[in-house]
């Protein structure tokens, strides 16, 4: 038998639940579905919220020829066979599951067929699209970011499901659920099976995922990367591993964590050690390789380098402070000194004038003469 969250599944918008912003009234995506409108766009939302549902309703209000890959199993030559694959008069679209899965020869290999019309691509993916999709595709595509389903939304669904289903019940597992729908359909589905009904005890027993417990849109995820930041800011390597194991424990993705690293590295530890930019670079880099679980050895690594080393945040304040300035006066006039002088008229009107390399005049707009953002 089909998983009840497949036989669930939404077929028409009317039935759709979450997301309103986009598939409500006036919603770009309700406009896309009624107009008939056919362009490429990139899904960016967590897991369990409609990504696929909405790939599989806008494809068959285009009455087009839907084609499904996973970009953690696909290839060029799954591309290649569905651009020669006969449809007669129907549009191709392909969903790409996972598109950040896909390299970046991978992602390219797409491009042109998207370009030409020959398949318009629906990507999705739980990842920023601005770190995980080349710019050449990203440009080519609109994103749509979709949130978290609310509790009222699992409520909805839930009760689709079970009408018996108790609202303390409803309330236990949209709880547990963190606003993934598969997630609770799932749940209710595995205590059904394995106990025979649903309730807080079946529930309970038939709930061995620790992951689940772990809602990393919630406030106890938002609390243990801060905790994690502010011990390697604060120099206490054992408490920087605490919350680092903490967050791998719970199952967060190794280069939310690595990235958090490359900005501490140049926010806290800065000049001082400019050699942690490389380290936590590196560190980054090795999560996309490796992955988990064996990269958590270098996240542990990387992170007590950055807890040990001294910090210096001058050019992170100074560039604040510089910034403060450009929104307050906005583009002051460039000394003519420092402009370069690429046109005779240019060179007419002063551009480059008695510029010397190492020049001990400051080179500030007049207005901001002498200012100090670097202390």
């Amino acid at each position: 038998m089909e998983p009840l969250a497949h036989r669930l599944r939404p077929q028409t918008l009317e039935e759709f639940v979450g997301q309103v912003h986009l598939v409500g009234a006036g919603g770009p995506l309700r406009e896309a579905v009624e107009k008939k409108h056919r362009f490429s766009f990139l899904l960016w939302g967590p897991p369990g919220v409609g990504k696929t549902t909405l790939a599989r309703i806008y494809s068959k209000a285009l009455d087009a020829k839907l084609f499904e890959l996973s970009a953690v199993s696909a290839g060029k030559a799954d591309i290649k066979n569905i651009v020669a694959e006969d449809t007669g008069d129907h549009e191709k679209v392909l969903f790409l599951d996972e598109i950040h899965r896909f390299n970046k020869a991978q992602q390219d290999f797409l491009l042109p067929y998207v370009e030409s019309g020959a398949l318009t691509l629906i990507g999705a993916t739980t990842e920023n699209p601005s770190f995980e999709v080349v710019p050449a595709l990203l440009s080519r595509c609109r994103v749509f970011t979709l949130k978290e389903l609310t509790e009222e939304d699992l409520a909805t669904i839930l009760t689709r499901a079970d009408k018996k289903l108790t609202k303390k019940t409803i309330g236990w597992i949209t709880e547990k659920a963190n606003g993934d729908a598969r997630q609770a359909l799932t749940i209710i589905e595995n205590a059904e099976q394995l106990y025979g009904k649903v309730n807080a005890d079946t529930l309970e027993a038939s709930l061995q995922d620790k992951a689940l417990r772990y809602d990393k849109h919630s406030e106890e995820h938002h609390n243990t990367i801060s905790a994690f930041i502010k011990s390697m800011r604060a120099s206490q390597p054992d408490a920087t591993l605490y919350y680092l194991a903490r967050m791998i424990a719970a199952g967060e993705d190794a280069k939310f964590i690595a990235r958090r690293m490359v900005v501490f590295a140049s926010e806290d530890v800065g000049l001082a050690q400019p050699t942690a930019l490389v380290v936590a670079n590196e560190v980054f880099r090795t999560c996309e390789t490796i992955g988990l679980p064996e990269c958590r050895i270098n996240l542990a690594h990387g992170a007590v380098y950055l807890a040990q080393a001294k910090k210096d945040r001058r050019a992170y304040d100074g560039l604040e402070a510089a910034l403060k300035d450009v929104e307050r006066y906005g583009n002051l006039p460039i000394p003519h000194k420092i402009r370069n002088p690429t046109t005779k008229l240019m060179k007419e009107q002063g551009y480059g004038k008695n510029y010397e390399k190492y020049d001990a005049e400051s080179y500030l707009p007049e207005k901001l003469e002498g200012k100090r953002y670097l202390e």
